[in-house]
């Protein structure tokens, strides 16, 4: 606090807030009058620090550490300093990609009055929260950590606590390799599906066997993951005729890494898939991600029959090839080819898996449960 004294001090103590007033005589009234507009311009100073002071997001609460779905939540809290009217706090959760919490349709959370925030979350290795201002519009997933700039004021991040939380799985063998089978649900190709265990079994020839169906009015999937990596080489995987797929059935034959977000989690695909459209002439693509890059989808017809389909990975480069029958080699008669060199993903902790699942479509929707055979998968280095 600053006192007034009777002694004429304040010419002195201006003089030590501002050197370039000495000798500069106070008289009067002059004295309180320019001693007030000191003060003020203090204040000023003082809200102007606080104003220019940087947000800041803290966490009271986190989840556990442990791979998402749909099936598992949670209460994420904290509290903000310095947030200005109007903002928000948004969160992500990371399992595989950033995944915006709880829903794509209600993203926001109101910070309260004493500046403290809470919401439900579906479970992730990771939770980012965000202080964005009211006109944001947040991606539903991202491939990397979100950042402050522009409309994003202020961003802290946090693991999740304990230890990693794997979701279980089951084991299977096939082609010579083991495998792991899915069983929590996930959100790829835009509709929440289950997933099973029972939905991937192999068959007394070793043939491995895909199966989609209903489930409480619900569709359940199969994922089969490797259970290790194997990066560059040849992959070559034969598959049984896919030509009586639904236009909302996915095969999706690709790799895949939880830990690859800055490189579009190193996901080439082989697909085969009409995406939701009963029109659509293609029926199958090869791709590399982000799918929505000019030049990484190359669509094409499969026809009917067992196909090979390889895929030849090394540094810059992705070849593509879909050959008619069963082939060691991938070779024999061939039903298309594509060559990927920009964008192509170095080896990281990828895994080879068969994704067969269900995409929304208001088009032509799923009706009826299907199933794929797979015959052998075969890894050249």
């Amino acid at each position: 606090m600053v006192r007034f004294s009777s002694n004429g001090s304040t010419s002195a103590f201006v003089r030590r807030i501002h050197p370039t007033w000495r000798g500069v005589r106070l008289v009067g009234s002059q004295r309180p009058t320019v001693f007030l507009g000191l003060l003020l311009l203090l204040g000023g100073g003082c809200q102007s620090h606080r104003d220019s002071a940087p947000p800041s997001i803290e966490f009271s609460k986190v989840p556990p550490a442990a791979q998402g779905g749909r099936e598992r939540v949670d209460t994420i809290s904290g509290r903000v300093a310095n947030a200005r009217p109007g903002q928000k706090i948004l969160v992500y959760a990371r399992s595989g990609p950033w995944w915006i919490q709880p829903w794509p349709e209600q993203p926001f959370v109101t910070i309260q009055p004493d500046s403290t925030w809470s919401t439900s979350t579906h479970l992730g290795f990771e939770y980012a929260a965000l202080l964005v201002n009211p006109d944001y519009h947040p991606a539903p997933t991202l491939d990397t950590a979100p950042t402050a700039g522009g409309p994003v004021a202020a961003v802290s991040t946090v693991k999740g606590t304990g230890e990693i939380q794997v979701a279980p799985t089951v084991p299977i063998k096939f082609s010579g390799y083991d495998w792991t089978v899915r069983t929590i649900s996930s959100d790829r190709g835009g509709l929440n599906n289950l997933y099973d265990g029972d939905n991937a079994w192999t068959d007394a020839n070793g043939a491995i066997h895909l199966r989609i169906k209903r489930r409480e009015g619900r569709w359940s999937c199969a994922e089969v993951v490797l259970k290790r990596s194997l990066g560059y080489g040849t992959y070559i995987v034969t598959v049984h005729d896919v030509s009586h797929l639904e236009s909302a059935a996915v095969l999706s034959l690709n790799t895949f890494d939880d830990w690859g977000g800055d490189q579009h989690y190193r996901e080439f695909d082989v697909e085969a898939s009409r995406w939701g459209d009963a029109s659509s002439k293609n029926n199958a693509q090869y791709g590399i991600q982000p799918f929505y890059i000019p030049g990484n989808v190359a669509p094409f017809v499969a026809p009917a029959g067992t196909l090979t389909h390889s895929v030849h990975w090394e540094p810059g480069r992705a070849s593509f090839k879909t050959v008619r029958g069963p082939s060691t080699r991938a070779e024999g008669p061939v039903v298309a080819e594509h060559v990927f060199t920009s964008g192509v993903p170095t080896p990281g902790t990828e895994r080879f898996q068969f994704l067969f699942y269900v995409v929304a479509s208001e088009k032509s929707p799923m009706q009826h449960d299907s199933e794929v055979i797979i015959d052998k998968f075969e890894y050249l280095p």
